[in-house]
């Protein structure tokens, strides 16, 4: 299976749903791969939002394969379906688990152990995730509105890199531009695209908030957001 590119799969179960469901499940279109993918708890959403705003993530599927194995001499299947496959940039994979803190059960922390294992096996990465900040999570649900490509106006966005080349407040520096009502679309795409850079997670966006040219080598989305990380491999 080594070859077979999982960020290009379908999902390997379907979404359960029934009446008096308590978690909220659906499909977010990624911009990073113009593609539909599922969540299936708002934690689970917020974690989608910040993979696809990571410049250095090409590729998320949720669901992509079901580890089985046996427990306790071989009487016991275990399975455990791994919710996000990740492709990063330069070819590496992480596969994701989401799942918060205080819900992890004795159950739940064996079948994380023993996918880490086994992504370690070939090669990949492996995280169990909780959950994001509440002020990233807010503010990367406001960006995702602007993520899609139609959004972007390259002539503003280029006044706009050219304004920010000196930080400064996100409002004074859309009206040096023009129409905030036409200006500010494209600089929230610029910001959601990491061309302009903002403090996401300490504060809610604002006509205050300080924007930045971006640096030369952006950093991950996830730094400072309040994730809590279970187990690592690869």
């Amino acid at each position: 299976m080594w070859p077979t590119r999982f960020e290009s799969c379908r999902q390997v179960r379907a979404f359960p749903s029934y009446r008096g469901q308590r978690n909220f499940s659906g499909w977010y279109w990624a911009a990073t791969s113009a593609e539909l993918v599922g969540y299936e708890s708002w934690v689970e959403l917020s974690h989608l939002m910040r993979l696809d705003a990571e410049p250095e993530v090409v590729g998320v599927v949720s669901q992509p394969f079901r580890l089985s194995w046996r427990y306790g001499g071989g009487r016991r299947r275990i399975r455990h379906t791994p919710d996000y496959f990740v492709r990063r940039q330069d070819g590496r994979a992480v596969v994701l688990d989401v799942r918060p803190d205080e819900l992890v059960e004795a159950e739940d922390a064996a079948k994380f152990a023993a996918t880490a294992v086994a992504c370690a096996r070939v090669g990949w990465g492996f995280e169990r995730v909780g959950v994001i900040g509440p002020v990233l999570a807010a503010n990367l649900r406001w960006l995702s509105g602007y993520r899609h490509p139609r959004v972007r106006c390259e002539p503003v966005a280029e006044c706009l890199r050219t304004v920010f080349a000196q930080p400064q407040g996100l409002l004074a520096g859309a009206r040096t531009v023009g129409d905030p009502i036409a200006v500010l679309p494209v600089l929230f795409h610029l910001v959601w695209r990491r061309e302009l850079v903002v403090d996401l997670a300490s504060e809610r966006l604002s006509a205050a908030t300080v924007v930045r040219p971006a640096p030369a080598a952006t950093g991950e989305v996830g730094s400072g957001a309040g994730t809590s990380t279970a187990a690592v491999a690869g």
